[in-house]
């Protein structure tokens, strides 16, 4: 029996995954056009007809990473057995990202601070949403009494972890940012701590 051969990629996914590449390695505004038609190996006219203009490029390139990075985390989540331990498990999953030698912080921001408009504002605030639901969701399963005001706070880690990750090269950002997590939730959640220590005080400090 003849094997069949794998379909060659068609020139929007060739240029999407050119696009991807060197944005997100360079920059959105640093890249030019011509460069990723090269590295795509497409004519310049297919870029045209299939995107229409760079910046509908770049929106492609974000929603992709969009997709890829929900769709990481969401995977990892699998592995947990509870709310609790899913929450807390987003930032292990933030740290698989952070290990990765590719790694060059978040895109969004990266893409928001380089070309700040309607585009990019709106895949920006289109992920920055879905994380914020994330973290709202699990904590409503977890059990905290004010869900939205601790997914703002574990939102925050998770921004400052991702910072921390790509300005100071540090990948354990993830893990004190999960420990930090962990005392928010049990504050929230009026968990005793080890060693019989009352979380209250650290709820206090927390608001």
């Amino acid at each position: 029996m003849a094997v069949k051969s794998q379909a060659k990629p068609s020139a929007r996914e060739r240029l999407l995954a050119a696009a991807s590449e060197l944005f997100y390695a360079e920059g959105v505004h640093t890249v030019g056009i011509d460069r990723v038609i090269e590295q795509a190996g497409v004519a310049k006219a297919s870029l045209y007809n299939t995107f229409g203009s760079k910046d509908e490029l770049v929106r492609a390139y974000l929603e992709s990473r969009h997709a890829d990075t929900a769709g990481r985390i969401t995977r990892a989540l699998g592995r947990y057995r509870t709310p609790r331990e899913a929450l807390l498990g987003v930032f292990d999953a933030q740290g698989e990202l952070f290990v990765d030698p590719g790694f060059r912080g978040c895109a969004f921001v990266s893409a928001s601070a380089e070309s700040p408009n309607d585009v990019v504002e709106k895949a920006a605030a289109d992920y920055r949403g879905w994380v914020r639901d994330l973290f709202t969701g699990l904590a409503r399963e977890a059990g905290a009494p004010d869900p939205d005001g601790l997914a703002r706070q574990l939102h925050l880690l998770y921004d400052g972890a991702s910072l921390s990750a790509r300005m100071d090269h540090d990948p354990s950002a993830a893990a004190a940012a999960r420990t930090a997590a962990t005392a928010l939730l049990d504050a929230a959640l009026g968990v005793t701590g080890h060693g019989g220590t009352d979380t209250r005080s650290i709820r206090r400090l927390a608001r």
